[in-house]
């Protein structure tokens, strides 16, 4: 079955005014930088998404946090400029844990070419896949979140 949107999770990683990127070689565009981010895969909680995604991008364990915001990039408001699938992208803040360490994976994803801790005051000065970097900059200095309700968890949390 097919749906008319694409659900992605992604990691917010800040560590010393520092934040993780993952960063690719686009034929179109060049250089562009993004955050370790990806679709959901079927019977797979948004959360573990953000969990595999940190793995498979930049080979590290993360505690996803709360959810910082949410990024919709609707196709025919934007020209069709990255594709034709409506996608809604859920980015949660997150921490390395295991003592884990960013690294360019062994089977990165197309085009990815390194991974990279990227100082936040210079986001302004690299091109993101999706122009958010003013965004990232303004959530790290004012940290507003938005709690994610998970309806397996209401249950439990009412007892």
């Amino acid at each position: 079955m097919q749906y008319h949107i694409r659900v992605r999770a992604g990691a917010i990683i800040i560590e010393n005014n520092n934040i993780l990127l993952t960063v690719y070689n686009d034929p179109i565009r060049g250089v562009v930088y993004d955050l370790p981010a990806g679709g959901t895969e079927p019977n797979e909680s948004i959360t573990d998404a953000v969990k595999r995604e940190a793995k498979e991008e930049a080979c590290i364990d993360v505690e996803v946090g709360p959810l910082a915001f949410v990024y919709e990039y609707t196709p025919h408001l934007n020209l069709e400029k990255f594709g034709k699938i409506h996608t809604l992208v859920m980015m949660f803040e997150c921490k390395i844990i295991n003592h884990t360490t960013p690294k360019f994976p062994e089977n990165p994803d197309s085009n990815q070419i390194y991974v990279k801790w990227l100082p936040i005051s210079e986001l302004q000065n690299v091109e993101m896949y999706a122009n958010i970097g003013s965004y990232l900059q303004s959530y790290t200095t004012n940290g507003r979140n938005i709690d994610l309700i998970e309806e397996h968890k209401l249950n439990q949390a009412v007892r």
